[in-house]
């Protein structure tokens, strides 16, 4: 019989904070080994975000991770991010175990001291998901979550020291060092780690620098000396990097050019979720893209065109906020005024007559009213929607293809006639009608995310909105490939890739001696 290939060489890369930088310097590294002809997979253990996507085996991921597998060159699956929280509140979030949710638990319960069972049955799936991809690919990137050094976490901890040590995974530990104080956060960081711990930690990375490296010598000769880590490298901080962000709402607009703008507004939710369906318009030389939190009030908005409500994690209770806001008297005028609408998988809920929760899927149990404009009820139902689709989007008398995910729990019925602006089809379905466009063309709603993420469609919906003679929509994806190409290359340029591959060897393969022979 052929000998099975070796387990992948596994490295997790660790931060001084949350937003350090960690699923940006694993996308680089996986394509710098992908380009390498290396099977290259990502990990993340335990993710907390609103952002997800839909994998090749109909089960859901952090959107990183997702974002990860585009570098590595292959299809996204849920064993890349075996535990995704989905907060719902400030103390409860749905757990999500390899692409399936589980339960709805309290942070006490995840998290507090009589958390160690439950967390010793997430953790066998944890490594289950991860001993499958050892055994697939040549190298595993593991990504931390927040700080290892969050000592309050540190019982029954999977997403950070406690996965690497159940998994005997070499870590790296980055910080920012654009935030400021980048030495004290690597130095205090492993000062509060336990000696095993910090022994674990092999290297050390500084992100997002500017200036002159000549200026941060004599500090990466003393952050070595204090630590007896090495530095690997200095990464540069990087200009418009077109990424998926992980879960922080990227607040910069695109400035519009020298024509009149398409004025769109973004209303943010306590508990959006997929806010990255907004990455296109960002992008757009003629959007002006506005971000209002929905605890705002509206009279304050600047006038728009087109207002976006996006998905919600907790309808429900995001419409209530909506509406004690006095959001719903605002819309009424920007549509009696002539702007359109668009409400993406929760939004698309809210623009209807009700939506029932009868068993506290999101909130308590019960029914709200919603914003009345379209003719449909909602009802939340225990099993969620997970599927990846093509298909056409039907506008203003033309037809062009689209493609996109979907992730809801909730099935709309229409109580009139209406039209369907989108026929979606996903693998092994018919294909299917998609959504509802209101009667006087104003209003549009649908299930879909990433539905500007397409050149065509992008341009067919903004020429609904009001984007007249213009074909300018950015290709989402090419400029994708282009940026995880361009850190790829950075990270070629000033990171001791030699090193750190050292570092990935099993222990007993480790010498004292780093240096390049």
């Amino acid at each position: 019989m052929p000998r099975s290939q070796p387990p992948a060489l596994t490295l997790m890369v660790q931060g001084t904070a949350s937003d350090a930088g960690k699923t940006t310097l694993v996308a680089g590294l996986c394509r710098v080994f992908a380009r390498r002809g290396l099977r290259v997979a990502p990990f993340k253990p335990q993710n907390m975000a609103l952002n997800s996507a839909v994998t090749q085996d109909g089960g859901e991921i952090g959107r990183a991770q997702a974002l990860q597998a585009v570098a590595c060159g292959v299809p996204a699956h849920s064993d890349f991010n075996p535990v995704l929280l989905k907060p719902q509140s400030d103390t409860s979030a749905q757990v999500v175990v390899q692409g399936r949710a589980l339960s709805v638990v309290e942070a006490k319960d995840f998290f507090g001291p009589g958390a160690r069972h439950y967390k010793q049955k997430v953790m066998t799936a944890v490594l289950d998901s991860f001993e499958r991809l050892r055994a697939g690919y040549q190298r595993v990137l593991v990504e931390g979550a927040g700080s290892p050094a969050e000592i309050n976490l540190r019982d029954n901890d999977i997403a950070n020291m406690g996965f690497a040590e159940a998994a005997d995974c070499p870590v790296i530990l980055v910080a920012d060092i654009d935030k400021g104080g980048v030495f004290a956060q690597l130095y205090g960081t492993l000062m509060l780690l336990s000696e095993a711990e910090r022994a674990r930690v092999k290297g050390l990375v500084i992100n997002r620098f500017r200036g002159d490296i000549r200026l941060l010598e004599s500090g990466l000769t003393m952050i070595e000396e204090l630590t007896n880590k090495p530095v690997l490298g200095v990464v540069p901080y990087l200009d418009n990097l077109v990424l998926d962000a992980e879960d922080a709402i990227v607040r910069h607009a695109s400035a519009g050019g020298d024509e009149r703008p398409l004025n769109v507004l973004a209303v943010v939710t306590p508990r959006i979720s997929n806010h990255t369906d907004l990455d296109a318009l960002r992008l757009h030389p003629r959007v002006q893209l506005t971000l209002v939190h929905a605890g705002s009030k509206p009279a304050q908005c600047p006038p728009a065109d087109l207002v976006i409500l996006p998905g919600s994690k907790a309808v429900r209770d995001d419409l209530a906020t909506l509406l004690a806001n006095g959001w719903k008297p605002w819309l009424d005028r920007h549509l009696r005024f002539g702007g359109k609408l668009i409400g993406i998988c929760g939004g698309y809920q809210m623009l209807g007559e009700r939506i029932d929760d009868p068993l506290g899927l999101e909130s308590a149990a019960g029914s709200s009213a919603g914003l009345g404009y379209l003719p449909m009820t909602t009802r939340l139902e225990a099993g969620k929607q997970l599927r990846n689709v093509t298909g056409t989007l039907h506008l203003e008398g033309e037809s062009c293809a689209v493609h996109g995910y979907e992730i809801h729990c909730g099935r709309s019925e229409a109580q009139a006639a209406h039209r369907a602006p989108f026929t979606l089809i996903g693998e092994g379905d018919s294909p299917r009608p998609d959504g509802m466009i209101c009667a006087d063309n104003q209003i549009l709603g649908t299930y879909l995310h990433g539905l500007f993420d397409g050149v065509e469609a992008c341009n067919q919906l903004l020429a609904w909105a009001g984007l007249n003679h213009s074909r300018q929509a950015v290709a989402l994806e090419t400029e994708r490939e282009a940026s995880l190409n361009r850190l790829a290359d950075t990270l070629e340029q000033h990171l001791d890739l030699y090193l750190l591959e050292q570092l990935m060897q099993p222990t007993t393969q480790q010498g004292n001696d780093h240096e390049q022979p």
